[in-house]
């Protein structure tokens, strides 16, 4: 594990409590999202945290699976979203079959991933997702890279990859997606956020 890997989970581990009580009213794109998704249809939630508001909106009407690098995390995520199903992993190698998705949410989660690993990433997005699927992530409103060793004032130190929009969407259609729509919102957090919804296009192969 890289270190701005384990600083990451270290980071989210320790500061579980005090994250979801700050990360309470995110941009929603959530509805456009399962309104093209099959009834029943399987979603992952890639970084998902503690279960909000992916998880607990989702596993309403869908086979949520979430995946988060964090611990803490997923037992938070358990309890909140008894419906949905949660293990402690790793983004750049899914412990999933290729084609075993109907759809991915990424919020807030992928803009961890160190730089280098961001291509493979969304490779194991594409993978993992059935051809006509669809994507929701968080991409990074501008490229930056950094580490803030007080994150919400609370002595955590937390890291950060963001390439910029531009690149992200590349990335995507070389990983076989054709991208729906993106959008800059205000983050609550701080500073701009990306939102971009991609569909995975029906000719791409599994890798």
């Amino acid at each position: 594990m890289t270190d701005q890997k384990r600083a990451v989970r270290d980071g989210y581990d320790q500061l579980a409590s005090e994250y979801d009580a700050r990360r309470s009213d995110d941009p929603d794109f959530l509805d456009e999202f399962r309104a093209r998704l099959p009834a029943g249809g399987r979603v992952l939630d890639a970084g998902c945290g503690a279960g909000r508001p992916v998880a607990e909106t989702v596993a309403r009407e869908y086979d949520l699976v979430g995946l988060d690098l964090s611990r803490e995390q997923v037992g938070m995520a358990r309890e909140r979203v008894p419906d949905g199903r949660f293990v402690q992993g790793d983004m750049t190698g899914l412990p999933y079959a290729d084609e075993s998705f109907d759809g991915i949410v990424a919020y807030h989660s992928v803009i961890h991933v160190p730089t280098e690993d961001h291509p493979t990433t969304v490779r194991e997005f594409s993978r993992v997702l059935r051809p006509g699927g669809h994507l929701l992530m968080t991409i990074g409103a501008s490229e930056w890279e950094g580490r803030n060793d007080d994150w919400l004032d609370t002595g955590v130190e937390m890291r950060w990859s963001v390439p910029g929009p531009e690149e992200s969407e590349s990335m995507l259609e070389d990983a076989e997606f054709e991208v729906v729509w993106r959008r800059v919102v205000d983050d609550e957090l701080g500073g701009e956020t990306c939102f971009v919804l991609a569909r995975k296009s029906t000719g791409a192969n599994s890798t």
